[in-house]
């Protein structure tokens, strides 16, 4: 098995190359390590090999493994928020890439009023248009941009966020990074704000982002290797030793089942 500092080494030498094409300081890019469905041993692998952010998909993952992982890394939400999730968030992580409307801008901010957390956010803007992705519509971006500034002031709104749709070439995702980047420079320019983040690229297809100007790339397959697969769980408990039941299940995943997210926490309700 392929050492992680090893791949780390090869990765890295990737993005520095892209950086070079595209004329940038290697600096700039910064590495979400993403665990989904992995154990909380990997997180700690991940911090081992000098990997500072862990990207998770789900509010229910993180919270077991963030507890039963090592301390120091710093937390991001990349997967979908539902709104009774939010306090939940708020208390696991430090960044959200995947805030996708107003609304639940909105209910962010009203709990970080609550709580006094001071939340650091992107917008996620589905850039391709396909109904299977979450994510903002193009031309909300501006209006929800607006709202934050104005009516927002727990949030710090940091950037932008997209996935590409899935393709063999990477070169099939450049029009989308593309997109997203130059949404993010207009934006900076006729409002005035600053918006430094944008999350994009995975392992697909990183170094295109990279070149188009992304400064976190999502990485877990690249880095880990194929997602474990966990059976489903069985609703209730068969013997007492698991929450949902079937011991099986949760070998490995401290207690989640990686298809539906549920485990241990799997009712989080604000």
């Amino acid at each position: 098995m392929t050492d992680l500092n090893e791949i780390l080494e090869g990765v890295r030498g990737k993005i520095a190359a892209a950086c070079k094409r595209a004329g940038r300081d290697p600096a700039e890019v910064e590495i979400v390590a993403v665990t989904k469905t992995h154990g909380a041993e990997v997180v700690k692998e991940a911090w081992d090999a000098g990997l500072g952010i862990v990207g998770e998909n789900k509010v229910q993952e993180a919270a077991w493994k963030k507890p039963a992982s090592v301390s120091g890394p710093s937390w991001h939400l990349i997967g979908h928020l539902q709104s009774n999730k939010v306090r939940h968030a708020l208390e696991l992580f430090d960044v959200i890439h995947s805030v996708d409307s107003a609304k639940l801008a909105d209910r962010i901010n009203l709990i970080a009023d609550e709580t006094g957390a001071s939340p650091r956010i992107l917008l996620e803007v589905n850039v391709s248009g396909e109904k299977s992705k979450s994510g903002m519509r193009p031309e909300d971006v501006e209006p929800t941009v607006r709202h934050i500034v104005e009516s927002c002031p727990r949030i710090t709104l940091e950037g932008l966020m997209t996935m590409a749709p899935f393709s063999d070439n990477p070169e099939d995702a450049r029009p989308y990074f593309r997109k997203l980047r130059e949404m993010r420079d207009d934006l900076e320019s006729r409002l005035n704000i600053g918006l430094p983040r944008l999350s994009m690229g995975m392992s697909g297809d990183y170094e295109v982002a990279v070149e188009e100007g992304a400064t976190w790339v999502r990485l877990g397959t690249v880095l880990f290797g194929e997602r474990p697969k966990a059976k489903k769980a069985v609703p209730g408990g068969d013997d007492g030793t698991t929450p949902c039941g079937d011991s099986d299940t949760y070998a490995g995943f401290g207690g989640l089942d990686s298809y539906s997210g549920e485990g241990p926490t799997a009712r989080i309700l604000d």
